[in-house]
């Protein structure tokens, strides 16, 4: 299998290779130049070897000219034996600048000796021409240029104004007035070359200034970016559109021989046939998608690696001016240590929850322990008047004497009921017995009641407290607003006690499905907050208000407002972190925990308050699911 991906556009092939000849043909007529150049001139810096290079094509340039100067230019002379001469010297000068180059191992001397023997020749070829016309030879214009390249702005001008003294002035005068328009063109075209070759080298040496300094500042920066890479732990590398490795860090390398057993070399592929079969699935699906213009990242966990470890893994596209994908950089982070401490931090959670959960359950057993105690208090009073009544009563004596006197009597009845004092008032006695004990059945039968409506609350309160004392993570279908009042009532008598009064602004019947033990344990949370703030602001006109309102098809709102001592501005960030509260004796974990509670069931819980004193309204937002049902 290759993981070899080609990634050449078919429309710019053809400039490309023009390009790449081109650049081909350059490069090797440079190597040609510098093998001609002395060794240690090539490893000098930028501008002596250029200039050593200019020197040494203008040598080879000028002993060729030297040849079509005898071929051409020596027949048509007055005098050819002198041209003979001035060539033979102007070789032989050429051929010792290119020694005194390399003798000297600069190339100032060999320059300065080539452009006093092109500007000698020139002159004394003038002179010895026929014609007039051959004082303006464009071959003079080569005397500015590569003067003021390989000398210098100053001797430069030097060689340039000997050859216009000699074109201007010595040869009108020696080949009379007519030639001198074309003369002293030619005089001025010299200066004027020799001005731009000036302001061609001052623009070259402050492009040259500017790029050593780009290039320092590149290079420092690379030096940075290399002393970063080289020492971080995280992997980085990049290849170009083929796969083949560009560059890559020492954290590249040691996890490539773990994976692979071996060193990754720069040009090759970065994953070979031998790579694992899995490793190179991913690589080519990945690789893919990268060189489409997309940006990927993933996890992985490598098995051959020496010790397990996660890596987080990112591939993103490098881009061309064209737009298109030319190659991709490759960052990987050894993220074992945050994973673990997620799983810890996990495991952390779900044991703060557990406590959580604990601690709602505790204070939904307080409420169901006042309300029973409340609802005993209420029995036992109930309990003590009925005995208090019983031992009071006078029924069962009076029945019990005058049961006694009709058992005396009982012989004699007639003349007992109706001859004895005693037996005369016995009816009346035992209508008046009638009267009181039916009098004392009434309030007995009262108290009786009395206990038992005692007895059925401290019965409701016990069902209720089962109701929400299953286990959590239960999902159900429930009415909220029937939560709310169990919440209410688990909170009764501390709400009673300090004298907080509740409004109720909500419609019976909102369905929703949610874990009841944990919007029970918000809502406990919230209700307690409440009322601890209304007992601290010490204001009489208490008044807790909740509100329950669709604010949405998917949402529902609960709000649990308060007019207590409301929270202050730089506290209202912190109100949900760990640890914070603003009570004496508080904990700091039970807003924090309501409010993943409320992330876990996709609910929001959040706090308002204009400031201290002015109250606050705590809200939970919650998602709605089925129909909503009126009752």
């Amino acid at each position: 299998m290759s993981t070899r991906i080609e990634a050449v556009p078919g429309g710019a092939e053809g400039p490309r290779r023009r390009e790449a000849a081109r650049v081909l043909m350059v490069s090797r007529l440079l190597r040609v130049l510098d093998a001609l150049l002395p060794a240690g001139m090539r490893g000098s810096c930028s501008e002596e070897l250029g200039r050593g290079r200019l020197l040494v094509a203008a040598l080879g340039v000028l002993l060729l000219c030297d040849v079509l100067f005898f071929l051409t230019f020596v027949p048509q002379a007055r005098s050819p034996g002198p041209l003979i001469l001035v060539g033979t010297v102007c070789a032989v000068g050429y051929a010792a600048a290119f020694g005194l180059l390399h003798w000297s191992g600069s190339s100032r001397p060999a320059a300065l000796l080539m452009c006093g023997m092109l500007t000698c020749g020139y002159a004394v070829s003038t002179l010895n021409s026929r014609v007039a016309p051959t004082s303006a030879h464009p071959f003079c214009m080569l005397i500015p240029l590569l003067s003021v390249y390989l000398l210098g702005p100053r001797p430069g001008f030097f060689f340039t104004l000997v050859t216009c003294l000699h074109v201007g002035v010595l040869l009108p005068l020696l080949f009379g007035a007519s030639a001198w328009a074309r003369n002293y063109s030619t005089a001025f075209c010299l200066m004027g070359a020799w001005a731009l070759t000036c302001l061609l080298i001052t623009a070259r040496n402050h492009a040259n200034q500017a790029l050593e300094r780009a290039l320092r500042s590149l290079r420092e920066h690379e030096r940075k970016l290399t002393s970063l890479l080289e020492n971080t732990e995280d992997i980085v590398c990049s290849v170009d559109a083929r796969g083949r490795l560009i560059a890559a860090n020492p954290a590249l390398g040691e996890m490539y021989r773990e994976l692979l057993g071996s060193e990754p070399q720069p040009g090759e592929i970065l994953f070979p046939e031998t790579t694992p079969p899995s490793v190179l699935r991913r690589w080519v699906a990945c690789s893919s998608q990268v060189l489409a213009g997309k940006r990927v990242r993933f996890e992985a966990s490598p098995s051959r690696l020496k010790r397990p470890r996660v890596l987080d893994i990112s591939l993103n596209p490098v881009f061309d001016l064209s737009g298109s994908v030319v190659g991709m950089t490759i960052f990987g982070r050894d993220i074992t240590e945050r994973k673990e401490a997620e799983t810890k931090l996990g495991e952390m959670h779900r044991s703060l929850l557990d406590v959580s959960r604990q601690a709602g359950m505790a204070e939904i057993a307080t409420g169901v322990l006042h309300n029973v105690g409340n609802a005993l208090n209420s029995v036992n009073v109930s309990v003590n008047l009925l005995a208090e009544r019983l031992h009071r009563s006078r029924v069962h004596p009076g029945l019990t004497r005058a049961t006694h006197l009709l058992g005396e009597h009982s012989a004699d009845l007639g003349t007992f009921l109706t001859e004895d004092p005693r037996g005369r008032q016995l009816p009346e006695y035992l209508r008046t017995l009638t009267g009181q004990m039916s009098r004392e059945r009434s309030e007995l039968l009262d108290e009786v009641h009395t206990l038992l409506k005692s007895l059925d609350h401290i019965k409701s309160v016990v069902s209720m407290q089962q109701e929400h004392a299953r286990f959590s993570g239960v999902v159900e279908r429930l009415d909220v607003t029937g939560l709310l009042d169990d919440a209410l009532r688990l909170q009764a008598v501390s709400l009673e006690r300090g004298g907080i009064g509740v409004r109720r602004e909500y419609t019976e019947g909102f369905l929703v499905r949610v874990d009841r033990h944990k919007l029970l344990q918000i809502l406990l949370n919230l209700l307690s907050n409440a009322r601890h703030s209304l007992v601290e602001s010490g204001r009489p006109d208490k008044v807790l208000t909740i509100r329950v309102q669709r604010i949405s098809d998917e949402r529902l709102r609960i709000a649990v407002a308060d007019n207590g001592v409301g929270i202050a501005p730089e506290d209202a960030p912190r109100l949900f972190t760990q640890g914070f509260t603003t009570k004496k004796d508080g904990h700091g974990f039970g807003l924090h925990i309501s409010a993943l509670a409320a992330a876990e069931m996709d609910a929001f819980l959040s706090c308002a308050s204009e400031g201290r004193g002015q109250g606050a309204t705590f809200t939970i937002e919650l998602p709605v699911s089925g129909e909503e049902s009126r009752v």
